[in-house]
């Protein structure tokens, strides 16, 4: 009788103790998630009733109008052209990130001197404010002092200066250049990470086999990376698909609004033009594709585990 006591006074302390963590884990998330209430589900919620009103600026809240925004973009021909380019953007940029942000973390990877100050450095891009890079870009791009430019004129390739952030084409490729030279460290440092958990174990027993480098990157490394990868993908597109500063400063929009994006566009109609209502709408027609983006990713990860 006096074990059973005793067996049932350590089931209460331990139930006891397990409740006060419980508790304590609470009390220690509170701020967070206050926080997150605050800065992130407030302005979130906020954008949903304003998109689903005719409010502008200078005239407080408008009247509710339902779905009415969202109506009038399916046939706004500038919304069709900044949807198509937000997905060219994303679509375009993000391989080529993650491409050579693999290429990067691999010749990272190796043992080399001053191993900690070229990865700090190669972290510049990333960690550099972007309004401040892209002025760096945008003096690369100018029609009239483009040091490009200026180098195929003394080698006798063209006549007259590149219009960079001038022609369509050219625009929509140097803002998706500059985003791409933005976003590799990001993938390089992320991917780096997941190189360094792959047990080297692994590498030599497959070399013992006979494996060669190509057949080691493929069965060894690729799978111990790949969920790695796909999350800084994901990452990545959320990223792109909400870019702002970089268009803003490189183009507005322009020319002829075949650089827009959603974040670009949303800001012209709903600040410049002051129509926030609707504004807010364009802003959240990125939301369902990100949305179903991450839940494919997410299932796939899940069932590769």
């Amino acid at each position: 009788m006096a074990r059973k006591g005793e067996l049932r006074g350590t089931a209460v302390t331990t139930g006891s103790l397990l409740e006060r963590e419980s508790s304590l884990g609470v009390i220690l998330m509170l701020p967070g998630a206050l926080l997150l209430m605050v800065f992130m589900a407030y302005p979130f919620f906020l954008g949903i009733w304003l998109s689903l009103t005719d409010s502008a600026i200078g005239r407080g809240l408008g009247k509710f109008i339902g779905l009415r925004n969202f109506a009038d973009l399916l046939t706004d021909t500038i919304f069709h052209q900044t949807a198509w380019n937000t997905l060219v953007y994303a679509m375009v940029t993000v391989p080529f990130k993650a491409a050579l942000g693999l290429g990067l973390a691999l010749l990272l990877n190796n043992h080399m001197k001053f191993s900690n100050p070229i990865r700090a450095a190669v972290m510049m891009p990333w960690i550099v404010p972007t309004a401040l890079s892209t002025l760096g870009w945008f003096m690369i791009f100018d029609p009239v002092f483009s040091p490009i430019s200026w180098l195929f004129k003394n080698l006798g390739l063209i006549k007259t200066n590149i219009n960079f952030l001038g022609d369509p084409m050219l625009a929509i490729s140097s803002v998706c250049l500059a985003n791409i030279w933005r976003g590799v460290p990001f993938f390089g440092i992320t991917i780096l990470a997941g190189l360094q958990a792959v047990p080297n174990e692994l590498h030599e027993a497959a070399a013992i086999d006979g494996a060669g480098l190509w057949h080691r990157f493929r069965h060894v490394t690729v799978p111990h990376i790949k969920g790695v990868v796909l999350i800084a993908s994901l990452l990545s597109v959320i990223w792109t698909f909400a870019d702002f500063q970089l268009i803003y400063v490189l183009t507005k929009g322009g020319p002829a609004n075949q650089t827009h994006i959603f974040g670009t566009y949303a800001y012209q109609i709903g600040l410049s033009a002051t129509e926030i209502g609707m504004g807010a709408a364009i802003a959240l027609y990125m939301f369902p594709i990100l949305s179903v983006f991450a839940v494919i990713l997410l299932v796939y990860l899940r069932r590769e585990e």
